[in-house]
């Protein structure tokens, strides 16, 4: 058994990446261990000497380990301020030994409860009970003893405690963050069984009477839309695979906050497809997007829609890029700020980082190409409040698509309407696209009037929207969109329908000898 003059820490984590390193260096300033269950078993594993603490306790663990650090020898060795009379009367009179760090990370309730296949006693098994007491007892008491609470910690605290520089400004830190920490875990613990418990008649949507959001920083922006705002990035505690949290990024200038908002734009509308795809993004909205048999194909495609506009553009791609997708990106004259993909082969990343031009400035992005966020929460700041609403990316069963006019859509009609629906709902509204073989050859995107859109489309298409199609975002209210989209030589067009003035547009269709598809569902984007 140890001294009491022994410098102590307390060791019992969940989340042990990183942790063998970081209490070996602990041991070598003269720290004795004392630990728990799985924990002190790793620990041994790594050839660390460690005390158990039913040892110190004189208690067992029981109940499968639920009980184990709930007790008065571990949580006065936590609390107790030996500097105080009384405390150190107690401290002596019942054999407590001080801890002086207290390293504690808690059971994973957030990523159990994001596991698609999580059942209510999994999520209550995976709340935490004896960390989130030791860690707040050691946040509180922080003016004596020091609390780590992530892995994230281990470098810096061992650098100060190796320097003799772990004061308590330093365990000040370290306990608002230990809050934060233990603030967010009950958060989401609150949040999950309001959402278990919710009456379906009182909340039909799934929306919780209350809120409470929580994200950390991953780091701070130049500035935001403008030099003149300060912005940042923040992610959730758990974000989903293929979400931009989770992107690498492995070349290039630091990203800005318009760079995040377009790289956004173009994964989600690159993983809309499943052949090869390309999309080419500017301020938020699609002006090129291509599928193809190839990769490079649909890139070329893609950049070709409009040429001007991708100029200074970001790239969305869904397939590991290629030595010739990237030999066409770096073509002279072209300007890409930035890459999102799943991968690069070597030759392709040799190509994008060692052209004059490209070395040091092309951003490239890489992330996995993943299901798992579509329709997830959507929020939006307003003044005073938030508004929440599933995001609008989940696949549209086309079995619900009714054709209203005389002539049926050919099947080569049927796929580039396909393709200009899933395009179209990306595009701020009033948004119009037309496109042909695949392509998007041009878009009317965030105006006040429908017509407008329909006509900065057709100019964006010119001669190449002869036998193509249209999309709509929203019914059309008048006539005039099609009659416009008529004169561009438009032959198909799809729409949700909905309008009091649908039969105009239909006869319109008929007159024009185009064929016409109602989806029944609107996809604004504001």
């Amino acid at each position: 058994m140890t001294t009491a003059s022994s410098r102590r820490a307390l060791v019992s984590v969940s989340d042990k990446s990183g942790l063998d390193v970081f209490v070996r260096g602990l041991v070598e300033l003269g720290f004795e261990i004392l630990s728990t269950g799985g924990t002190r078993t790793f620990l041994e594993q790594a050839g660390i000497p460690v005390i158990d603490v039913t040892e110190y306790t004189g208690f067992p663990e029981i109940m499968d380990g639920r009980v184990k650090t709930l007790h008065p020898k571990v949580h006065g060795a936590i609390l107790g301020r030996p500097t105080l009379a009384s405390d150190a009367e107690a401290i002596a009179a019942h054999g407590i030994i001080p801890f002086q760090l207290v390293v504690v990370n808690l059971y994973p309730f957030q990523q159990t409860i994001a596991r698609p296949d999580v059942t209510i006693e999994d999520a209550i098994e995976n709340i935490d009970i004896g960390g989130p007491s030791m860690v707040r007892s050691a946040a509180k008491n922080h003016a004596h003893i020091g609390i780590v609470s992530s892995p994230d910690q281990y470098a810096e605290v061992l650098k100060q405690l190796q320097n003799d520089q772990f004061d308590e400004a330093c365990r000040r830190r370290l306990a608002a963050a230990a809050f934060e920490m233990t603030a967010v875990y009950d958060r989401a613990i609150s949040d999950y069984l309001a959402q278990i418990t919710a009456a379906p008649a009182a909340d039909p949507a799934g929306f919780g009477e209350r809120l409470t959001l929580s994200f950390q920083r991953q780091q701070t922006l130049r500035y935001g839309e403008n030099p003149h705002q300060q912005a940042a990035f923040y992610v959730e505690s758990a974000p989903a695979p293929g979400t931009l949290a989770t992107a690498e990024q492995l070349n290039g200038k630091e990203l800005s906050y318009n760079n995040l908002l377009d790289l956004d734009a173009a994964r989600a509308i690159a993983a809309e497809f499943s052949e090869p795809a390309a999309c080419v993004i500017k301020h938020n909205n699609p002006c090129g997007c291509a599928i193809a048999e190839t990769l490079a194909e649909a890139f070329e495609n893609a950049h070709a829609g409009d040429p001007v506009s991708a100029f200074g553009s970001i790239i969305g791609l869904n397939r590991i890029v290629d030595s010739s997708t990237a030999e066409r990106m770096c073509e002279p004259g072209r300007f890409i700020e930035a890459i999102i993909a799943p991968g690069y082969t070597p030759e392709a990343f040799e190509i994008l980082t060692n052209r004059p031009k490209w070395r040091n400035n092309v951003r490239l992005m890489q992330v996995e190409f993943s299901d798992a966020d579509r329709g997830a929460p959507d929020y939006r700041r307003i003044s005073g409040g938030l508004l929440v609403q599933d995001r609008d990316d989940l696949p549209q069963d086309d079995s619900e698509w009714t054709v209203v006019t005389e002539r049926q859509p050919t099947a080569e009609e049927l796929r580039d309407l396909r393709f200009a629906w899933a395009v179209c709902r990306y595009v701020k509204s009033n948004a119009i696209v037309f496109a042909k073989g695949g392509m998007l050859l041009g878009a009317g995107a965030g105006q006040m009037s429908r017509l407008d859109s329909s006509m900065i489309a057709a100019h964006k298409a010119g001669d190449r929207s002869h036998a193509g199609v249209v999309a709509s975002d929203a019914f059309f209210p008048f006539r005039d969109g099609i009659d416009e989209a008529a004169r561009a030589g438009i032959k198909a067009a799809i729409q949700p329908g909905g309008s009091r003035n649908d039969q105009e547009v239909i006869d319109a269709c008929n007159e024009h000898g185009i064929a016409m598809i109602f989806t029944g569902r609107r996809h604004f984007r504001h």
